[in-house]
């Protein structure tokens, strides 16, 4: 007789295994699955993070984003601590370069201090010195709270526990088709069918495409791919960066600007720039699907976005295919950086989530449909947060239940 499930989970990323810790945590007795159509977990957004550790000063403080943020710190340091997983609380700089981004600094400074952020301080260049010797600009923020951790170790360890604890865990499956039948919900893959009694699509950059399957109104978003290209310090010069190094951004502009990461294991990581990926997977330049290319291009969401920043991405693919452009805007926060001192380094793709109307949406995303709850937005810090995220989405499942 075919297994059922209390709860089938897609998605082996670091929320959807999030959601099956937090809800094991609570109740041991459910019957939990996780699927992914990968052959390893955490292969996609998880896989290629930054590996910072959110403090949640950039985020409006009435939004799930801050809320999740707030919660989700404390409790991703007790599990690594807990699970003995490395981490450090290094604090980091937010510089601004030039004098129209100071107001910017005194936006984020006092959504700081509303999100619960002890500590903050406002720096002028000396000051900055004083923590990253090499840094250029103006003025700045110290934030302390910000670290940097392994987020796919910390995954591991949430596969690991709930293994433990009796879920199964699914490799290779990848879904096809969302079918709700009477109180059950039958998940078809490539392989076979699993029943269950509640699924959750932590999908990542296909959630809308599950989500259409299940969610009876239009959902008003599509998931818009934008890749992300690092390049790294060479050896000999990562003595340039101590810790963390962002620019003030720009509040009309989705993405934090190029900046500079220490690594948990080692290296500093320069980047990333945000281009539109030509698949949703698209790690590299020439990774093409014309399918989702198309959807991508005619999406009128897409279109209204690139009208409105299109000078912006402009300068993102120039970056992107001169690395001469990518190292005058790092220059800008690190002046003494040369062309010759960046290596290549990896790339990932970000799931955007972009309405009708162009915007692109600023916070978390859920819809609870009748035997679906589909997580439709998790954007950074999702990482940071996922704790916090899975405790959310596991309440939302046990009041179902």
């Amino acid at each position: 007789m075919e297994k059922k499930y209390d709860i089938l989970i897609v998605g082996a990323g670091i929320v959807g295994l999030a959601t099956a810790y937090k809800l094991l945590e609570k109740n041991k007795g459910l019957k939990i699955a996780v699927l992914d159509k990968e052959d390893r977990i955490g292969k996609h957004q998880t896989g290629n993070n930054s590996g910072v550790i959110h403090s949640g000063i950039y985020y409006k403080p009435e939004g799930l984003r801050a809320k999740n943020n707030k919660e989700g710190y404390k409790m991703l340091l007790d599990f690594c601590q807990k699970e003995n997983i490395k981490y450090e609380i290094t604090g980091k700089i937010i510089v601004a370069t030039e004098k129209h981004q100071i107001p910017t600094l005194d936006i984020i400074m006092d959504r700081g201090i509303q999100n619960g952020l002890d500590g903050l301080k406002l720096m002028d260049i000396q000051q900055l010195r004083e923590i990253e010797p090499h840094v250029g600009g103006i003025k700045g923020i110290w934030v302390p709270q910000s670290g940097i951790v392994d987020f796919p170790g910390v995954t591991e360890a949430y596969a690991k526990n709930i293994k433990e604890w009796g879920a199964d865990i699914f490799l290779n499956e990848k879904v096809i088709k969302i079918e709700n039948k009477g109180s059950d919900c039958h998940i078809i893959t490539n392989n076979k069918t699993y029943i269950a009694s509640l699924m959750v699509n932590c999908a990542g950059l296909y959630s809308d495409k599950l989500a259409q399957q299940t969610h009876e109104k239009d959902l008003g978003m599509q998931i818009l791919p934008f890749r992300g290209e690092y390049f790294k310090i060479r050896k000999e010069r990562e003595y340039l960066v101590k810790n963390l190094i962002y620019p003030a951004p720009d509040p009309s502009f989705p993405w934090l600007g190029v900046h500079f990461t220490r690594m948990i294991k080692g290296g500093i990581e320069a980047g990333p720039n945000a281009v539109l990926a030509f698949r949703r997977e698209g790690y590299k330049k020439l990774d093409v699907h014309f399918g989702e290319l198309f959807e991508t291009l005619t999406y009128p969401g897409f279109r209204k976005m690139a009208t409105k920043f299109w000078r912006q991405g402009m300068d993102e693919y120039r970056r992107s295919f001169f690395k001469s452009a990518f190292t005058s805007a790092l220059q800008k926060l690190l002046p003494e950086l040369t062309e010759e001192d960046l290596v290549e380094g990896g790339a990932g793709v970000r799931a955007l989530a972009c309405g009708r109307d162009g915007a692109l949406l600023d916070d978390y995303v859920f819809h609870d449909d009748k035997n679906v709850i589909n997580v439709c937005n998790a954007p950074s810090p999702a990482a940071t947060s996922s704790l916090s995220i899975g405790n959310h989405i596991s309440d939302m499942i046990l009041k179902k239940m």
